[in-house]
């Protein structure tokens, strides 16, 4: 039972990568994970895949994650093009285009301007990543008021703090089976994830059976939670 297996795997990770389907968009099963997701208080980034495939909408499963999950997705990518013609994406944080090289499935790849006829759009979505950064606090929100310029790293940094509050869900995409958008995933575990240090406890039944609370430090004793015994 996928369920079953998804609700007791939940329990031991600090982290969680929603995958979507760029066609399908958000299903049934989608919305219990999300559930699930929820009941343990696991951040997570969602990545929206398949966006090669005939009928792929990037902004349709944007739709779907804020209505049916009620969830804030924020993306920091949005795609350039779509279907064949998927050719790469808009980093909104750097606001330059990466154009994947598809004679070594996207391995290799160039930073580019930002094409004309994606300037308009890239702005409208750079300017609402900025305010989800800056409602971080008063001095980023002045900042972004008086129309200064806020660093990548200040930016992500309050990304993040956001990220591992469950505030938002910052959004990518791509094509995993062409390995398209799977590096910057891969890039954005690291930036907005929680590490081990990030959890603030664990709590657990002592041997005498009291009920404790274990920080994430190499200074306490060791503790495990045995999730899955048997197959």
């Amino acid at each position: 039972d996928f369920t079953i297996e998804v609700e007791r795997s939940m329990r031991v990770l600090d982290g969680v990568i929603m995958v979507y389907c760029s066609v399908g968009g958000v299903q049934p099963q989608s919305e219990t994970v999300w559930k699930q997701a929820n009941k343990y208080n696991v951040p997570r980034i969602a990545f929206i895949n398949k966006m090669d495939r005939i009928g792929a909408d990037f902004f349709k499963v944007i739709k779907q994650i804020k209505k049916r999950l009620n969830s804030e997705p924020v993306p920091i990518q949005i795609p350039i093009g779509k279907e064949e013609k998927f050719i790469g994406i808009i980093d909104l944080i750097k606001m330059k285009a990466v154009i994947w090289n598809d004679f070594d499935l996207g391995n290799t790849f160039k930073y580019k301007k930002i094409p004309d006829n994606m300037k308009i759009i890239s702005k409208k979505w750079n300017k609402k990543l900025l305010e989800y950064a800056a409602e971080v606090s008063e001095e980023l929100m002045q900042k972004y008021l008086d129309g200064k310029k806020i660093s990548d790293i200040e930016i992500k940094k309050s990304l993040r703090k956001r990220v591992l509050n469950n505030e938002i869900t910052l959004i990518t995409c791509g094509s995993a089976f062409k390995n398209k958008g799977v590096q910057a995933l891969l890039d954005s575990i690291i930036e907005y994830l929680p590490s081990p240090k990030d959890i603030k406890y664990i709590n657990g039944i002592s041997k005498d059976k009291k009920k404790i609370k274990r920080l994430s430090n190499d200074k306490e004793p060791f503790s495990a939670l045995a999730f899955k015994i048997i197959n």
